[in-house]
């Protein structure tokens, strides 16, 4: 019930959709003094969530940066890598279709080859309302086998539908191998980082925080950034609302 739960509030809280809202009461309103007002209103919240500097800077305040070279001197045990948008599989061409956040993974790739671990352990399960078939955890080991990584450096948790399963089943997984003092690198995206550091550190891991996939860079000054509405700002919103809502949740559940 609380996974069904997240995922309906997640939709609810896409700002595209509080815009609609306040679009649909503007056209039923039969006051046009006030109709006029909310269709004004719609096009200032409009212009807001479309500015792509405005967006960049909440953005940058939430994402965690990359960790500092002394920390990634040492290795780690094993990489953990959340999933969720990485890989799906194309049952009727009978391939992976890699998706937008295939840098989770791929950086993973690159830590294990550079020997900065030992391990990799990719958590994620279907994670979806509808397509519960697919275990993206398993596709992706498959995958990781098939680019000559030992079976034995792989670790797979197929079954966590979200960050807190995540954190569970990834230390019962590597506390049957190492001890519990052992320390790990975990991968996700930037803005999702916070949750995850939130939800390991709860359950009693020692884990260095290591993003992926960041949004925001070096400020830009140019006139298109600056005033030029873009979509990809109500995406950037939107991740932003859902993990915030994310950590208010998780916290009350006592999940962190």
């Amino acid at each position: 019930m609380f996974f069904v739960l997240s995922k309906i509030f997640s939709y609810l809280l896409n700002p595209l959709f509080w815009i609609f809202s306040l679009l649909i009461i503007t056209y039923l309103l039969k006051n046009k003094k006030l109709s006029n007002k909310l269709f004004l209103i719609s096009l200032i919240v409009f212009y807001l969530f479309s500015n792509r500097f405005l967006t960049d800077e909440i953005v940058r305040l939430w994402e965690i940066d990359y960790p500092s070279q002394n920390e990634l001197n040492s290795q780690f045990e094993a990489v953990i890598v959340l999933g969720g948008g990485i890989v799906n599989y194309d049952y009727i061409n009978k391939k992976l279709i890699f998706r937008e956040n295939g840098d989770k993974l791929f950086q993973a790739i690159d830590l294990y080859k550079k020997k900065k671990v030992k391990k990799i352990l990719v958590s994620g399960g279907p994670g979806h309302l509808i397509y519960r078939d697919q275990f993206e955890a398993s596709f992706i080991k498959k995958y990781l086998i098939n680019i000559d990584i030992p079976e034995n450096d792989i670790l797979v948790d197929s079954t966590s539908d979200n960050t807190f399963q995540n954190a569970i089943n990834s230390k019962r997984i590597l506390n049957d191998i190492f001890s519990q003092e052992s320390r790990y690198l975990l991968i996700t995206n930037a803005t999702h980082m916070r949750r995850s550091i939130a939800c390991f550190k709860k359950a009693g891991m020692h884990i260095t925080a290591f993003p992926t996939s960041k949004n925001t860079g070096s400020r830009l000054w140019n006139f298109d950034h600056l005033f030029m509405p873009h979509l990809d700002s109500f995406t950037n919103l939107r991740t932003i609302t859902h993990e915030m809502f994310g950590m208010l949740v998780y916290k009350i559940m006592g999940y962190i």
